[in-house]
Parts: structure tokens; C-alpha cells; sequence
């Protein structure tokens, strides 16, 4: 028996069985009991490679008509430095575990898409009025709170009034100063402004508090109740379980889990648990070990992560887009060389920019070239930019009269204006206002020297005891005085060589040096100092002495920042989604608490800015920020730097994070019911 002779007609009609359409169980026997040993290995070989064949086609039409997408369940499992304390969208923005967390419990008005776009949260949708001045929001319905109460336009006036409330003590309050709120209905909310601002959206992404939990709550006791740490939430999380350790109350670990409650998209993992720890170290052990699946770093000190190469992690490195710049601010109200644009100019041309994002930053960021970030936010790049460029730094400070010593260090002299000086000659008869000026200064000598006139009388007319007195003047600095002259006793005259030995000595030398030398502080961060210390070495490559001063955060803030007690300050500013840089660049924002580090003033860029932040239409406020860059550049009031990435850890096993543009690193939880671990397959 062949092959093509080994057929099922072959075996009906060999076996008469041919009206039967299959063989029976027992009709199966019988054939293998005549079949031969080759004819069993043919068989068994035909009907392995049909069924084979028969599964190739059903799992190719399978997976040909259908899809991989989500499925819910699941834990997520993060690791943080730090501590929760108020998980309160109230004081949240000073904490970066707080902001962590209320992102996942709470919502706005508003909120952050991945694209860096502003979109409805709570509200159905809004609009606005009389050019930007009033805003009209209509909630979604059926909004519920995560202990099943109803949420409300009362929920949100009541948030705002306590961040308005000095009493409460909120950092955002200054964002909610002369905002009027109006409550149309339960359902609808008004807003309205003094002026038009243009980044209004962004404030309404502020997380919304329950008025049912915390207005019996008094300002006195609002950081103390349990509910910072046990809150009532809207969010796509609620809060499952907090474990603190018993004896210090350090929270340990916190779990959330999705709130059946949520009034949109629910998420796909079901449970998100935050592991809080005192280093980085730790984190690293917890991720190398399992115990956790995500994590970011506070700063590049240890980046990457020394445990990444012994692939006992298996994940990826995300990284996100912070619209925030560092730069050097220049105070040129406590320099005199700071308040000359051209040396500023200089310094611009000495700082190496890429040297820093490479050493410092390990190329985890971009260079910043401009007060508003043209490359973030798709603007027009400024019409100049400082390239770095030693040799002309050099050239600037050459002209303006700042000479290399041998220290290396650069000076210049200068002719100082003396508040005063002796121009006439003076003699017996005088009488004005030089003469009472002369007597001054005889009856007050220099340090150490000599009493010369002892009556001290000044009465702005040259007598015999004002000219005893300049005899003796002349005659106690004769060297300088008689000798060019050829005398040996004094004239009792006020002439050339007397009112130039006076004029040094009672108001000090005409001639002033100025050393290229300012201190420059900053926080106490190990990229910060690392930076100051770069800055340091390129400065001093053009002939600059640099003093680097470091400071805690709450020092840095309160004796220098606030005061505006610093030459130069390395510090960095925050942009937002919809760029204003009114708050940092405008001049009635020198003082504090306004943020103009470098104390900068120009009416045209004022004008710019202005004009900016009151106009709704994109195009325009494009426009006038293009021209505000390209101003505020030419005037150099400080350099600017770099422009960090937030980089984050997450385990394989968690898919649909999408890498962007976030307003802060809390952010990075923006869309993070599109996060999931499970997945399953359905038909297209």
C-alpha cells in the first residue's frame, strides 16, 4: 500500500463500511488490527499532520480576526522617597508624594491630557465670556464622592474660598486673588476675573475638595485631622489601606483601589500600592528584589540606576517633558558689575551649556536658550542665541576695560565721582562753602595721624587759627606738599599740592579697582551644586572669581530669595502647560512675592507680556511672547541653562504609559486609567 492509495474512500470500501460517513470507535479497532506496521505509521502520520493543519488554520483565522487589547485587573506597586503628609489638593504642591497622590484621588474642573493638552474633567464642557474675563462651567452628571455622596458647584466655591482664606495658609492662594466665583446651579459654576488671563484653564486643573467632609473643619485644625491622610476622594482611586508604623507613625505603605464611584473611564489596574522609603538606595533594593514595579529619581546623582545592569530589572526608562528651565538670575541691585549688560553679555558667551547637560545631567535634558521654551511649545527660536564662545567673552571684557593679573583674575580702575573735592585756592580772607569743608577735614584727621586743628570750629571763613592749621597740615606732609615746591616750612595757603594731599586723605582715592568677582547661591542639591561648581571653572576661564554658596531650600527661600539678597541665584522656574512668564519677567514682579529673580525691568517686554496673558487668541499671544524673548535675550539679565526630563522606571508587565509633555511629575499619572497589566483577546 502506497501513499496516494492511502485514502478514506480506500478504507470504506476495503472495510465495507462505505454508507457510513465515518468510521466507529469500534470499526477504528478493527482497522488497526489488519493494518500493517507501515500502514499504522502512514495513518498515524496523516492524521497528526491533518489535525496539525486543521489548527494552524483555525489559529491563523483566529488571531487574523482578532485583536490584543486591555483587560481589568491586576497591581500596580510604586516606590517614593519621601512621606505623605497632606493629601489635600489645599497644601499638596509643597510635597511631591502629596501632589503624587492627590493626582490619583482627585479632580478638577480640568485636567492634563497626554499631549500636554488642557481638556473637561468634572466639567462637561464651559465657555467663555466678555474677552476672557468670565468663564461659565457645566458639571457632568451624576458626579459622586468616593463615600457615595453627591458631588456639587458647592464642593468647588468651597475649595476656592479656602485657598483665598489667608487663614488656611495655602501656597495657591496667590493664583486665586481677585477670582470672583459665582454658583449659577448645582450643576453650573461662574468664574470671573479682573482682567483677561489667557492661562486661566490651567488654574481650574486645581483638585476639588469635599465640602460635606471639611467645612465643619476649622482653619486652626485643617492640617491636623486625619483626613489629610484618610481622604474622601472624586479621583480614579480611593484609598483602601494606610499602614503606619505604630511607635514613630512613619506611613510605610499605602494602598488605593479603584473607585467604583468614578464618574469616568474607570482604570484597568485595579489596585495602585505607594511604598514610601528614606533613599534612593532602598528603592533600588525594592526594585531589584520585586517588592516594587516603578519608580523615579529626585535627581541624576544616580542615574542610571547601578542595579539596571545586572538585568534583574526588566523595564523601561520613560521620559517626560517638564515645561521648566534652570539659569543663573543676575541681581544687579547688589552688583555693580552685574548692572553692566555687557559683562552680563560676556557670561552668556562663556557658559558651555552642552558641557553641563553632559557632566551634570548625563544628556537626560536640553539646552535653554529662551525665557519661554520656543522648542516646547512649537514658538519661533529666538533671533539670537549666546553660543559659547570663550574667546569672545574675553573680547567683551577686554573692552570694557577688565584686564587679565597674574592671579588669572580680571580688574579695572576706574576714576571714582567724589561726593566732594577742593578745586580753589584758599587763603587768609576766604569765606564759602570749600572753607567750612577744609575745616571739617582739619579738625577730623585720618586715623592715626596727627592733631592738627583743635579748636575744630567750623565757620566756612579762612582765620588765623584755619591757617595755623594748614601750616601744620603742610608741614606734617611736607614730602608731598613743600618739597615739589622747594620749601621747607608751610605757606599757610590752600593751593595745587595742598588740595591734593586733601582730597586724598579726607575723601579717600579718586581711583577705585573693580575685580570681576560675585558670589552665586543656589539650593543645596547635589546637581546644583555640580552645576555651580561647572559654572565656577568656565567663569574663571574668562578671568571671573565666582564664590559658590549652597543653601537648604527653606534657607535659600526666606533670607535670600524673598529679600532678593544675592548677587546671582542658580535656580530654576516653572512655565505651566500654557506659557506666561508674566509672573517671572514682569517688573511689578521684583518684589516679593513676585518672581522676577533677576529683578529685570523693561516697559517695552512689560507691554509684551501684558498684552500676552489677556489675549485668547493663540496666534497673538505667540506673537507677542516671540518678541518678548528676542527683548529680554539683547538685555541678558541672566543665563539661561537647561531644560531637565523627568525620567521614570516601570516594570515591563505595566503597558500603555505614553511618554509627553507633563506640568509637573505628578502628572506622569495624567491618563493612567489607559495603564494596564492583563490583556485578552477580541474579535475586530
Amino acid at each position: 500500500m502506497n501513499l496516494k492509495n492511502f485514502s478514506l474512500e480506500n478504507l470504506r470500501s476495503r472495510f465495507k463500511f462505505s454508507n457510513q460517513k465515518w468510521p466507529s470507535l469500534g470499526q477504528w479497532k478493527q482497522i488497526f488490527r489488519v493494518l500493517s506496521k507501515k500502514e499504522k505509521k502512514w495513518f498515524l502520520g496523516f492524521f497528526v499532520l491533518s489535525l496539525f493543519s486543521a489548527l494552524f488554520l483555525f489559529s491563523n483565522a483566529y488571531f487574523k480576526h482578532t485583536e490584543t487589547v486591555p483587560k481589568a485587573g491586576g497591581t500596580y506597586v510604586e516606590g517614593v522617597v519621601g512621606q505623605p503628609r497632606f493629601i489635600n489638593p489645599v497644601y499638596a504642591t509643597s510635597n511631591d508624594t502629596d501632589r503624587d497622590l492627590t493626582e490619583l484621588l482627585f479632580s478638577g474642573l480640568m485636567k492634563y491630557n497626554n499631549k500636554g493638552e488642557i481638556v473637561p474633567d468634572l466639567a462637561e464642557n464651559y465657555k467663555s465670556e466678555d474677552k476672557g474675563r468670565t468663564y461659565s462651567f457645566y458639571l457632568k452628571e451624576n458626579i459622586l464622592w468616593s463615600d457615595g455622596q453627591k458631588f456639587s458647584v458647592d464642593d468647588i466655591i468651597f475649595t476656592i474660598q479656602v485657598i483665598q482664606n489667608p487663614d488656611y495658609k495655602s501656597d495657591l492662594r496667590t493664583n486665586w486673588l481677585g477670582v470672583e466665583v459665582e454658583k449659577i446651579s448645582d450643576e453650573a459654576i461662574k468664574f470671573k476675573l479682573e482682567k483677561p488671563y489667557s492661562g486661566f484653564l490651567e488654574r481650574l486643573t486645581l483638585k476639588i475638595l469635599p465640602s460635606h467632609i471639611w467645612q465643619d473643619i476649622s482653619p486652626e485644625n485643617f492640617t491636623k485631622t486625619y483626613y489629610n491622610l484618610q481622604p474622601i476622594s472624586c479621583g480614579p482611586y480611593k484609598i483602601e489601606k494606610i499602614n503606619q508604623d505604630k511607635k514613630t507613625g512613619i506611613v510605610e505603605y499605602l494602598n488605593l483601589e479603584r473607585d467604583p464611584y468614578y464618574f469616568a473611564q474607570e482604570p484597568y489596574i485595579s489596585k495602585v500600592i505607594f511604598y514610601f522609603f528614606e533613599t534612593e538606595e532602598e528603592i533600588f533594593k525594592a526594585a531589584q528584589s520585586g517588592k516594587i514595579k516603578g519608580f523615579s529619581l529626585n535627581s541624576l546623582e544616580n542615574y542610571p540606576p547601578p542595579f539596571l545592569a545586572s538585568q534583574k530589572w526588566l523595564g523601561a526608562e520613560h521620559s517626560f517633558v517638564l515645561p521648566r528651565y534652570f539659569a543663573v538670575f543676575f541681581n544687579p541691585d547688589k552688583s555693580k558689575i552685574l548692572d553692566d549688560k555687557n559683562i552680563r553679555q560676556a557670561l552668556n558667551y562663556g557658559t558651555d551649556k552642552t558641557e553641563i547637560i553632559k557632566k551634570v545631567l548625563l544628556g537626560q535634558g536640553e539646552i535653554a536658550n529662551s525665557p519661554i521654551l520656543p522648542e516646547i511649545f512649537g514658538y519661533q527660536l529666538p533671533s539670537e542665541i549666546y553660543e559659547y564662545d570663550l574667546e569672545k567673552a574675553k573680547e567683551i571684557l577686554e573692552e570694557q576695560g577688565f584686564k587679565e593679573t597674574e592671579s588669572g583674575f580680571r580688574e579695572k580702575t576706574i576714576k571714582k565721582e567724589l561726593a566732594f573735592t577742593f578745586k580753589s585756592r584758599l587763603t587768609t580772607g576766604s569765606e564759602s562753602k570749600e572753607v567750612e569743608e577744609l575745616q571739617r577735614c582739619l579738625a577730623n584727621p585720618p586715623a592715626g595721624g596727627p592733631e592738627i586743628y583743635p579748636e575744630g570750629k567750623i565757620t566756612g571763613y579762612f582765620g588765623s587759627k584755619t591757617k595755623e592749621a594748614v601750616i601744620k597740615f603742610q608741614e606734617e606732609y611736607k614730602e608731598d606738599i613743600l618739597e615739589p615746591w622747594g620749601y621747607e616750612k608751610g605757606t599757610g595757603t590752600v593751593g595745587k599740592t595742598t588740595r591734593e594731599k586733601l582730597n586724598e586723605l579726607c575723601f579717600g582715592d579718586p581711583y577705585e579697582t573693580i575685580q570681576l568677582k560675585f558670589s552665586l547661591v543656589t539650593v543645596e542639591d547635589p546637581a546644583l551644586k555640580k552645576v555651580a561648581e561647572l559654572l565656577k571653572e568656565q567663569w574663571q576661564k574668562m578671568g571671573a572669581e565666582i564664590e559658590v554658596q549652597t543653601y537648604s531650600v527653606s534657607e535659600l527661600q526666606f533670607n535670600f530669595i524673598k529679600p532678593r539678597e544675592y548677587e546671582s541665584l542658580l535656580f530654576g522656574e516653572v512655565l505651566g502647560i500654557i506659557p506666561d512668564p508674566y509672573p517671572f519677567w514682569h517688573s511689578l514682579q521684583k518684589i516679593d512675592p513676585g518672581l522676577n529673580l533677576a529683578i529685570y525691568e523693561n516697559k517695552k517686554t512689560d507691554k509684551l507680556l501684558e498684552e500676552a496673558r489677556q489675549t485668547e487668541d493663540r496666534e497673538i499671544r505667540k506673537e507677542k511672547l516671540e518678541k518678548f524673548q528676542d527683548l529680554l535675550i539683547q538685555d541678558a539679565p541672566c543665563v539661561f541653562l537647561y531644560s531637565p526630563n523627568y525620567i521614570y522606571f516601570v516594570s515591563d508587565e505595566i503597558k500603555g504609559i505614553e511618554q509627553g509633555i507633563i506640568a509637573d511629575p505628578s502628572k506622569r499619572f495624567n491618563e493612567i486609567e489607559n495603564w494596564y497589566i492583563k490583556t485578552k483577546r477580541t474579535w475586530r
